[in-house]
């Protein structure tokens, strides 16, 4: 399926903050001016446009460039990338040809009246170029669409002309873009663009590069999800998409129709296959969600658990430094800062104690890497934590904190992990996962523990019978791609061992996470993006991950609610007390109460059970609240 970009962007003589804000607002991404400043193109970026220039000025570097071919020689000397340039349909065939070639330009501009001229161009051999125009009316554009035209330039267009537009070309076609092409890679751009250029871009585009729906909602913030009452997605604004219902996995396109049907068969999608689907759209996103809450029936039925549990953050201290986490370096600027603590371990005991007199049946137990830590640490807190609370499961420890307290004990990961076993360890929680694709982990968290370190761990705990959750934290410097790969991994171990319990999607919370106030990452995931991981994982897991989980720290309960609907089937634990994604600035509450997730189940006519830590069932329905 070819799909057909747009660009709303506005020409101007000169621009300032102001100026730029006030577009953003309106929905424009793009700025055209004929020679541009250095002031006007920081004025633009710090308003959230991109500048897009019309003379290729060595003095200033603009984000993207509309040239004539007689100025391609000068674009090709500076090996500026295609994906920066817009190559204008004027001069001889030749002139534009050779111009188009050499460049490598992404966007051949032309008039509505030389589409079909332009057309035959970028057919030739050897070239990947979009035919770009200028319409006015929904008319023009239909017209040009047929005529052969790919990119759509619009100048103050409303989100009702928009849905016009939509439904005009047909539900799956139309999607918008910034000033660059979509689908870039995080490294392409990054490698590219100046700081305040890097910033700009990522903060308008989701993981694709699309363009990001205009809603100030991300994961943390305590603001309604911009969800419709009755469907999914938020791809779009307008009344008739907003008033809308929810696609079925029968109305998806044609490339994801039949991957969809055959994961409600029972065959999960390739790997390939899973990348095609995290880069789903619109409706495709939501028959994504139909056919993953239809295999959540077939999995567990109606079922929806948690656990009563507590979260010991025992140290804000760690000497990685990895750029999602403010839990030990959160900016003063948001006040999230605390003082450095190290609980002792008796402290960490009582609170154990606390939870177990409080209902919890599992204490969950993560911190940073504190320089004086060894192994001996954690083997001596589980140790007291079970002579006073010998009941109590202990799920404890990420794989890096395994990893690092076993080179400090000069132990093997399996021998240390043996040792908290007989020790009384329940259970290890997946995450220092973050993205299991080591080009995202070198840029996310460069000294951490690499993918086949996280597996190790994880291989060696289930193969000593200690049974494992996994995770993976999305929307920053990834996108369907690594995505895709953290899947796959996952997918690899649980085939070799069957040790994991659950999957728990996590959306990056981005107000307080250093690389997001350097500019170097995007702004969390979209609401979309956020329920195409837990739709798609449903989808890829089939036969190998039986439970979901929604994170309602994340994403309140409002959020977890939604994904209820969308493959998921667990809700985690009350937790107690939470920190970590505190300090990076979510607004959700530290704690719910049993009422608080058995309230939002059965507004959804499903059944509330709490769990043990291993999905084992405690008690169900209204006896919860008894």
């Amino acid at each position: 399926m070819n799909i057909v970009t747009f660009l709303q962007i506005r020409p101007a003589e000169t621009v300032n903050e102001v100026w730029a804000s006030t577009r953003r607002r309106e929905g424009t991404l793009g700025v055209e001016m004929a020679s541009p400043t250095a002031s006007d193109i920081e004025g633009a970026q710090r308003g959230g446009l991109l500048v897009q220039s019309r003379t290729l000025d060595a003095a200033v570097q603009a984000p993207a460039y509309v040239l004539a071919p007689d100025r391609s020689p000068t674009a090709s000397e500076r090996s500026l990338p295609g994906w920066r340039v817009t190559i204008e349909h004027a001069g001889s065939d030749m002139q534009v040809l050779d111009a188009l070639a050499f460049t490598r330009a992404a966007f051949l501009r032309t008039q509505r009246s030389r589409i079909r001229e332009a057309a035959r161009l970028v057919d030739l051999p050897g070239l990947d170029v979009g035919i770009s125009v200028y319409v006015d009316t929904v008319d023009d554009a239909v017209e040009a669409v047929a005529s052969g035209a790919t990119d759509l330039l619009l100048r103050d267009w409303d989100t009702e002309r928009l849905g016009e537009l939509r439904d005009a070309l047909g539900p799956d076609l139309l999607t918008e873009r910034t000033v660059f092409p979509i689908g870039l890679s995080y490294d392409t751009v990054a490698a590219e663009l100046e700081p305040g250029t890097l910033a700009t871009y990522l903060n308008q585009v989701d993981g694709a590069g699309r363009a990001r729906p205009r809603a100030s909602w991300a994961p943390g913030k305590d603001i309604d999800i911009p969800k419709p009452a009755t469907r999914p997605s938020t791809a779009w604004a307008d009344a008739r998409w907003v008033e809308g219902y929810q696609a079925t996995m029968h109305e998806a396109s044609d490339p994801i129709r039949p991957i969809l049907i055959r994961a409600v068969e029972g065959t999960p999608p390739s790997r390939d296959e899973v990348e095609v689907l995290f880069r789903a759209h619109g409706r495709d996103v939501e028959a994504i969600a139909d056919a993953a809450d239809r295999l959540r029936s077939l999995a567990v039925g109606d079922d929806v658990t948690f656990v009563v549990n507590r979260n010991i953050n025992y140290t804000n201290q760690c000497y990685f430094k990895c750029g999602f986490c403010a839990f030990s370096k959160g900016p003063h600027s948001l006040d999230l800062r605390e003082t450095p603590y190290l609980m002792t371990i008796d402290e960490v005991v009582d609170r154990a104690e606390e939870a177990w007199q409080r209902g919890a049946t599992e204490v969950c137990l993560q911190g940073g890497i504190h320089p004086d830590f060894t192994g001996a640490f954690y083997v001596d807190l589980v140790r007291a934590i079970k002579q006073r609370v010998p009941a109590l499961h202990i799920h404890g420890f990420t794989p890096l904190e395994i990893w690092q307290g076993a080179e400090t004990s000069g132990m093997s990961v399996r021998e240390l992990l043996g040792v908290l076993r007989e020790s009384g360890l329940g259970t290890l929680p997946g995450t220092a996962a973050e993205i299991l694709d080591d080009d995202v982990r070198s840029t996310l968290c460069p000294d951490k523990i690499r993918t086949s370190q996280w597996a190790e761990v994880m291989l060696a705990a289930h193969e000593i019978g200690l049974r494992t959750t996994a995770t993976m934290m999305f929307g920053h410097v990834d996108g369907p791609r690594s995505w895709a790969n953290h899947l796959e991994v996952l997918r690899d171990i649980q085939r070799r061992t069957g040790g994991f319990t659950e999957f728990v999607p996590l959306p990056f919370v981005h107000m307080g996470a250093p690389i997001w106030l350097r500019g170097l990452a995007r702004p969390g995931p979209t609401w979309d993006e956020v329920i195409l991981v837990h739709a798609v994982s449903r989808l890829a897991f089939v036969g190998l991950i039986d439970n979901i989980q929604a994170s309602w720290v994340k994403l309140g309960l409002e959020g977890a609610e939604a994904l209820l609907r969308s493959g998921c089937n667990d809700l985690g634990g009350t937790l107690m007390d939470e920190s970590i994604s505190r300090a990076a600035g979510a607004s959700h509450g530290t704690e719910v109460s049993v009422a608080d997730f058995t309230e939002v189940i059965l507004g959804l006519d499903r059944r509330p059970v709490r769990r043990t830590t291993l999905y084992e069932p405690i008690e169900s329905g209204i006896d919860i609240l008894r």
